[in-house]
């Protein structure tokens, strides 16, 4: 029979690792807040001016959020810095091709970030809240470096995605390209926007098999990460 006493003391480190801090949690709720308040800030110069100090924000706390190498680091900030200049260039000059290029440098950034936050939660060793803060927060940044890939494909080929054109100078362009990626990798797939070519049906399947993937080796490795219960 289990002992109440272990039982509490198992409760209070769950609680304890769920409930914990540290950089990956920052990150997360950077993200969250990021997805939470992004259809309210839109429409406006400072409202849109403040979603971008919020994507600033993600490069560069993603840049921060493990321990890494210099290079690495050095790398992941140089691409955070490159992608919050052009994203500011594109905000102030509404010029589609830098908008283009912003995307593009956006989705490599935050695919190094997730490969950095992938290495720090696989790594052998004791299972923390930051770790399992860290997991949740790369797979939103799978699906929101998806979306920018999805961007860039319609800034490249018009009417990629569908239905209807998706306009990028018009609010709400970005925010159901992230939407879309969100259903796509979670397997949801409502059906209000669609992809309308061959080459966009490609990316998406790519996305679908990623977020399955990720989700499969993340529970197969914390599982076995995790301490086994002591033998009485």
């Amino acid at each position: 029979m289990e002992n109440p006493k272990d039982k509490t003391a198992s409760d209070a480190d769950l609680a304890q690792m769920i409930l914990g801090v540290g950089p990956c949690t920052n990150l997360l709720l950077l993200l969250i807040g990021l997805i939470l308040v992004f259809p309210h800030l839109e429409e406006g110069l400072i409202a849109r001016t403040l979603l971008g100090v919020m994507f600033s924000g993600v490069l560069l706390v993603g840049a921060f959020a493990t321990p890494q190498t210099q290079r690495a680091f050095s790398l992941k900030l140089g691409l955070a810095v490159l992608g919050i200049s052009l994203q500011w260039t594109a905000l102030w000059t509404v010029n589609l091709t830098i908008l283009k290029l912003a995307g593009i440098t956006y989705a490599v950034s935050l695919i190094i970030t997730i490969a950095g936050v992938l290495r720090y939660v696989l790594k052998r060793g004791q299972i923390t809240a930051d770790k399992l803060h860290g997991a949740l927060a790369g797979y939103i940044m799978i699906a929101l470096a998806w979306s920018f890939i999805y961007a860039v494909t319609e800034l490249s080929k018009t009417s990629s995605f569908g239905p209807g054109l998706l306009d990028f100078t018009q609010p709400g362009t970005l925010f159901k390209l992230i939407y879309f990626s969100f259903t796509t990798l979670t397997t949801t797939g409502f059906g209000d926007v669609v992809p309308l070519t061959n080459n966009a049906r490609s990316l998406v399947m790519v996305e679908e098999f990623t977020g399955v993937f990720y989700v499969g080796v993340l529970i197969a490795r914390l599982a076995g990460l995790y301490p086994s219960p002591s033998v009485q």
